[in-house]
């Protein structure tokens, strides 16, 4: 008998999911949230979480809304990376004000 490996968890779908418990969302209500049909938005999250699907870009900006997060956390491929940026977007005005001053960046 062969055994079939499982698929490896995307980087989207590990951070779908962080996101997702951090705040406690079960995964129905957050495809509900993003208008997916009641009886399979569990099942659609899931295979997003696990990497069986792969979420379409629109799909994934709605997500992010849904969850409160920026649409960049999802793809990041570098944790600490991804922290600050989560930290970014839900940070208040001043508070990047402050952070584009000391990394020089000027809009």
């Amino acid at each position: 008998m062969s055994k079939h490996a499982e698929p490896e968890i995307s980087i989207f779908g590990r951070r779908l999911r962080e996101a997702r418990q951090r705040i406690g969302m079960p995964q129905d209500k957050l495809g509900v949230e993003i208008g997916l049909d009641e009886g399979s938005s569990s099942a659609r999250i899931s295979r997003y979480e696990t990497g069986k699907h792969e979420a379409p870009y629109a799909t994934a900006q709605k997500l992010a809304k849904a969850l409160g997060i920026p649409v960049a956390y999802l793809y990041c491929d570098d944790d600490r990376l991804a922290e600050l940026i989560l930290k970014l977007g839900i940070a208040k005005k001043k508070q990047i004000c402050e952070v584009e001053a000391i990394l020089g960046y000027d809009l």
